[in-house]
């Protein structure tokens, strides 16, 4: 029997991590032994979580947080290649994506403790400058030039995805769909040739339904939207996504903004950044970037519509394929 007239056996692993949950599915000859994949895949993303978490008081990146002004910190390389990334970013979007608002995060009740009223006052009063501007990186070391309060819960999932791709790699497995929390990397093609498929989410805080289908070869997806998580305040859901010139959630924004890009921590950031920006700035920024994204906007009669830039989502349309009637 030839290796090509192998049935493949289809493999879906998970996990927990981040107070959610990891994925990673995939094909593979009859007999593979997935015990030491599953292994390697929590592995890799309890790595991410120890270094990166602001649940953790203990994690890589709250021990940077707590280090006085001026002090020179040993960081972990992983944890360094986000901030790095996490800086970059800032400085594209104009500080729309910021890792410097833990401190409003954790204000508004998105961290670990409750929402609390003086902290809120403290975060929206507190004079900014982005973290891209504040925070300095050289060989293994990272300070604070000023005040900083970092948070990766904008990119830290994405790159999380990320580890979980290259974890997979490292084992032989190039074929594949991983992801966590619905963030999404798509690795080669289905054993059919065809490329994996996934949903775009309807920005739906009732129920989970496809807006619309990708398809994905080599490429990851990431979704920041105001749907899912929220805080209520006189009446008004707030979503957690932070607008870094208030030090509050967003008051005005798209109900969702989905990137698609080379990884997965970029198109983690990258929509936090454009969903910040809001539909016309945003806009024009992903064209001067040569980014695809997709805007869901609301009305007033909270009817959806669609916006899209770059080539997979305006320019080449039959990539993104309706999800109503599948």
């Amino acid at each position: 029997m030839s290796k090509m007239s192998i049935e493949m056996v289809r493999h879906a692993l998970n996990g927990l991590t981040m107070g959610t949950r990891w994925s990673a599915l995939f094909f593979a000859e009859p007999g593979f032994d997935t015990n030491a994949v599953h292994g390697a895949l929590q592995e890799a993303v309890d790595e991410v979580d120890a270094q990166m978490s602001t649940w953790k008081p203990d994690s890589d990146l709250m021990r940077l947080n707590a280090a006085p002004v001026g002090e020179w910190v040993a960081t972990p390389d992983r944890l360094r290649a986000v901030l790095r990334l996490g800086l970059e970013i800032g400085r594209a979007s104009d500080g729309a994506f910021d890792i410097g608002m833990g401190d409003a995060v954790t204000a508004w009740g998105f961290g670990p403790e409750a929402a609390a009223p003086d902290g809120i006052r403290a975060a929206m009063a507190a004079l900014r400058r982005p973290a891209h501007e504040v925070l300095e990186t050289c060989g293994d070391q990272v300070r604070k030039s000023a005040p900083l309060a970092l948070d990766l819960n904008g990119i830290a999932k994405g790159y999380g995805v990320d580890r979980l791709a290259e974890t997979l790699r490292d084992h032989g497995i190039t074929n594949a769909l991983v992801g966590i929390d619905g963030e999404m990397r798509a690795m080669g093609l289905r054993p059919d040739g065809q490329a994996w498929t996934i949903a775009v989410e309807a920005p739906d805080p009732e129920r989970r339904t496809p807006h619309s289908i990708l398809s994905l070869q080599d490429a990851a997806v990431a979704t920041s939207g105001d749907y899912r998580h929220w805080v209520e305040v006189q009446g008004r859901r707030l979503s957690h996504t932070m607008d870094p010139t208030r030090g509050a959630p967003l008051i005005a924004s798209p109900a969702s903004v989905t990137v698609v890009a080379r990884t997965c921590a970029e198109a983690d950031a990258w929509a936090t950044a454009l969903m910040v920006l809001g539909a016309d700035v945003g806009t024009a920024l992903a064209r001067r970037r040569g980014l695809d994204a997709l805007f869901l906007l609301r009305d007033d009669e909270r009817n959806t519509r669609s916006v899209g830039v770059g080539g997979l989502f305006f320019d080449t349309p039959a990539s993104l394929a309706s999800a109503e009637g599948r």
